[in-house]
């Protein structure tokens, strides 16, 4: 056989503290990792379910245990477009995706971003910081440390109540600190216009998925000063045409997307489409952060902090220094 699935496991690895959104907190993350064997290398893929859209560790486990043998008889670059129409996006594709480009890249003796047809090689690049939710002193007091831990970029978890006095709060935290948003699908209900002007008022530069998935149109008539990213309401290249007219930009994550194969899709999607792009994670290891940082070279909002919010990450993970992420040397 060309290829075979040498292993595919859920791993679980603890928050630092824990991770709080509008949809409730985290303390661990579950991912799945997936190892094809071929010619002697072993390529290695990460995904963290999409938890939004009912996604489960042991079910994309599952999942890539049923594609493997329907695609052991083929070269890895083969398998990887096979994959494309054997599985949806999302997690397990995006795990045995990235396997498959890190397999391929070691046969033919490449590194994964000359594979990707990049131009150079990947430089560090300043990273987002979440914010998790909270009370907002306990904001004010985290975002205090992250700027003394040095990132410059810090994303404010919102839920649409007293969202302007959270960001207030992060703002006297970390006065110097360039500030994103993410409302998590909450501003559904909320004058968004009055919303947005009020947080541009305090330096915010961009407002990440405002409203619920399916309620984009309420942003149709909305010229706000600072630009609104889809996340959950743009998965894949397809979605584009269906959002663009009601946001500036997409948040591309590998899991959304289903792998650096149709991440790359999108972002040339959003490029024609003149939207900008962004480059996010979930809660998540290193090994999942290399084919995004890849990718991240492409965007003007890199938000690539999963490992950093772990309590520990792989051995020899990415570097998280001065507000950049990139490899470790050495």
């Amino acid at each position: 056989m060309a290829i075979q699935l040498k292993s595919a496991r859920v791993e679980r690895w603890p928050v630092a503290g824990s991770f709080v959104t509008s949809r409730g907190a985290k303390e661990h993350v579950d991912v799945i990792v997936a190892e094809i064997e071929g010619r002697g290398e072993v390529g290695r893929g990460e995904g963290t379910p999409v938890y939004y859209l009912g996604e489960d560790a042991t079910g994309c486990r599952d999942e890539i245990l049923r594609v493997a043998s329907l695609i052991a008889d083929m070269e890895a670059a083969e398998a990887r477009a096979a994959v494309q129409e054997m599985m949806a996006a999302g997690a397990a594709r995006n795990a045995l995706d990235c396997a498959l480009w890190d397999l391929e890249a070691k046969q033919r003796g490449m590194r994964l971003w000359q594979l990707a047809g990049c131009d150079g090689a990947p430089t560090a690049r300043l990273t987002a910081f979440t914010i998790s939710h909270g009370r907002p002193g306990e904001m004010a007091e985290a975002a205090a440390t992250a700027a003394a831990d040095g990132y410059r970029l810090l994303k404010v978890k919102l839920t649409g109540d007293d969202d302007r006095l959270r960001v207030t709060a992060v703002r006297k935290g970390a006065p110097d600190a360039r500030l994103i948003v993410d409302a998590n699908e909450s501003w559904g209900q909320v004058d968004i216009l009055s919303e947005a002007e009020a947080l541009s008022d305090l330096g915010v530069e961009m407002i990440e998925q405002p409203v619920p998935v399916g309620a984009d149109a309420l942003l149709d008539p909305i010229y706000a000063p600072i630009p609104f990213i889809a996340d959950e309401s743009c998965h894949t290249a397809a979605d584009v045409a269906r959002i663009g007219a009601f946001y500036d930009g997409v948040n591309i994550k590998l899991d959304k997307a289903g792998g650096l194969t149709e991440a790359l899709r999108l972002a040339d999607a959003a490029d024609a489409a003149g939207l900008s792009i962004m480059v996010g994670c979930m809660l998540c290891t290193s090994l999942a952060i290399a084919p995004a940082f890849v990718l991240a070279q492409r965007a003007r909002w890199v938000d690539l902090d999963g490992p950093a919010l772990l309590a520990r990450d792989r051995e020899g993970g990415f570097e998280f220094r001065e507000g950049q992420v990139a490899p470790r040397v050495g």
